[in-house]
């Protein structure tokens, strides 16, 4: 496996609208194996392709890691040990609960910077699995959030998208900074 380079907020792939994916081989699971270990090595909980640079509509995630809502200067606290990859192809949200919850998000496109999103608290997802099954799941809570997450990063849409305008604005001065290379990447970060 191997770690690949994460694609930071500026780069245009990150606001392209993702196509289907039609066959599942084994450079697909290849792929799919290398996001989750580039995942793992920046601290991530979940990855979209686009944030490696492809336009396929495949995104990973792992919140059995999290240790509930524990935090550890600010950072999630995990069990390595409790690893279990999620690999989700064709991914789209067909229901969402009216009701939703704000919490801090961060994105590994956008290191150093969090900020509360509205999310709903529960959806309902079709997706395709690497054997090319197709599945309908429901999924609440973090799970629901990444998953909310990842998709937006399938359509195109980053979570700085979804903030008030007044947080946008305190964000801006920090997007700049990323769009410039001035800020470590979330792997060059997770070295530390």
């Amino acid at each position: 496996m191997a770690v690949l380079p994460i694609r930071l907020y500026g780069d245009s792939v990150l606001r392209e609208k993702t196509r289907p994916i039609e066959k599942v081989d084994d450079a697909l699971r290849q792929l799919a194996a290398d996001m989750g270990e580039t995942m793992y090595a920046a601290n991530g909980i979940g990855l979209a392709a686009p944030q490696i640079g492809d336009t396929r509509r495949l995104l990973v995630y792992d919140v059995a890691q999290v240790i509930g809502d524990k935090r550890k200067n600010g950072k999630r606290m995990r069990d390595p040990g409790a690893r279990h990859l999620e690999v989700v192809l064709n991914a789209e949200v067909i229901e969402s609960s009216i009701e939703d919850e704000r919490s801090e998000e961060g994105c590994l496109s956008i290191p150093g910077l969090e900020a509360p999103v509205y999310r709903s608290i529960r959806i309902k997802m079709r997706f395709m699995t690497l054997d090319g099954e197709w599945r309908e799941e429901s999924y609440s809570g973090l799970t629901a959030r990444v998953l909310q997450h990842e998709i937006d990063h399938l359509d195109g849409i980053l979570f700085v998208d979804r903030l008030p305008p007044n947080l946008r604005e305190e964000a801006t001065p920090h997007l700049a900074k990323v769009r410039r290379g001035e800020v470590p990447s979330a792997l060059e970060l997770a070295e530390d």
